[in-house]
Order: C-alpha cells, then sequence, then structure tokens
C-alpha cells in the first residue's frame, strides 16, 4: 500500500480529504527535510526564516514582523525567545513609539544566516528539481494563494 493509498484510505466517497490535513502533513514533510539538513548550522527552519524576514526587513516591529509571517503576535514572541537567547534577535523599543517593539538582526544573527544559506540553497535546488519547472511554479503561486488575506477572506465564515 503507497501512501497516497494510506490517505485516500481514510475517506469515503462521501467524505472528501481535508485540505487542512492534507497541507499540514505536506508542511511537516518539508519542515522534517529542512529541519534535518539545517541541523548542521544550529537552526530550524522556522527560526532561519524568521532571521531572513528580519534581514529583508530591516528591524521590523513585532506586529509587522507578524503579519508577514502569518503568525499572532503570541506565537511570534515563543519564536523568537530562543534566538534573542542565542544572540541572533534583538529587541528594542521604538523610535517615535516606545511602546513598540523592533527586532534586529544581531552580528551574530548574520553570521548564523550566512552560515545557513549554503544548507538552504542546495535544499532549495533538490526541491525544485524533484518537480517540474512548470510544477514548482504552479506550486508556489498555489500557495502564495492560499496564504494571501484574500483568500482567508473568501474562506472565512
Amino acid at each position: 500500500m503507497t501512501l497516497n493509498d494510506k490517505i485516500i484510505s481514510f475517506y469515503d466517497d462521501t467524505t472528501p480529504p481535508c485540505n487542512a490535513t492534507a497541507l499540514r502533513k505536506a508542511t511537516r514533510r518539508i519542515s522534517q527535510i529542512y529541519d534535518e539538513a539545517l541541523q548542521a548550522c544550529g537552526l530550524k527552519t522556522t527560526q532561519r526564516t524568521i532571521l531572513r524576514h528580519v534581514d529583508q526587513l530591516q528591524s521590523p516591529t513585532m506586529t509587522l514582523l507578524a503579519e508577514v509571517l502569518v503568525l499572532d503576535k503570541t506565537a511570534l514572541s515563543h519564536n523568537i525567545k530562543p534566538l534573542i537567547r542565542d544572540g541572533y534577535l534583538a529587541l528594542s523599543p521604538g523610535e517615535k513609539d516606545k511602546r513598540l517593539k523592533r527586532v534586529t538582526l544581531t552580528a551574530s544573527g548574520r553570521a548564523k544566516l550566512e552560515e545557513s544559506h549554503l544548507i538552504w540553497a542546495e535544499l532549495q535546488k533538490r526541491f525544485e528539481n524533484a518537480l517540474t519547472a512548470e510544477q514548482h511554479q504552479a506550486l508556489l503561486s498555489l500557495l502564495a494563494l492560499v496564504a494571501s488575506d484574500e483568500f482567508g477572506t473568501k474562506i472565512r465564515p
């Protein structure tokens, strides 16, 4: 019995496969693969993603970073604690509004991000090579759509 057969066997003709379950399974599989490879530099996929976004957004507020990562602020706060503890990120008050918290990539964080880049780039290449160019582009397009606020608005009750 193949994995696909196992997945289908959970459902019958009157119950379609659950979209959320299918997406979560796919996400967990990819996260496992990336986490395993990134172990060499001591990061998890989620941590590398946060470091990369903080770098790209150039010291965003917690609110902006949470929004871009599609996380609530509590989940973001939980996820950045180890990165702050390890010296890769720093929190500082906003310049105009001290209640706002800015997230900054430290020199150690930049070095860790650079260290992880070769591993990540190799995984990206392998991921892309596992699909045809058309499949890869279609996947990225669909994932961007599903992650969008517009899509969320369409399916929320």
